[in-house]
């Protein structure tokens, strides 16, 4: 049995979380946000990012602000919201409690 797909649905699976934990601190333009990813092996295409975006800024989690750039086209820089702060304490709550669980199952120390 190939892990590929397993694997693809796993980075899949926490890239929102990633995205949000990014933008945490800092506003971060797309491209920057795209390389990060990128670099983190958890993005292979654009196209993925970019509708996961979307629905965030759409569901008010994000919000982003337009700046012009001397190298270039303007370039769009994403931040979080209140309520985006808030779904990443939520996030990451729920990120702790998963990998206890998992952790706990790989040192063999669930209870049955």
């Amino acid at each position: 049995m190939d892990a590929k797909n397993t694997i693809s649905q796993m980075r899949r699976g926490i890239l929102e979380f990633c995205i949000v934990s990014l933008l945490a601190d800092q506003e971060i333009y797309t491209a920057e946000l795209i390389s990060r990813l990128k670099a983190a092996n958890l993005i292979v295409t654009d196209g993925t990012l970019y509708p996961l975006l979307n629905r965030l800024q759409k569901t008010e989690l994000l919000q982003y602000r337009w700046e012009e750039s001397d190298s270039g086209p303007p370039r769009k820089y994403y931040s979080l919201t209140e309520a985006g702060a808030d779904y990443l304490q939520a996030l990451e709550t729920a990120w702790q409690d998963i990998t206890e669980s998992v952790h706990s199952i790989l040192r063999g120390n669930n209870s049955e």
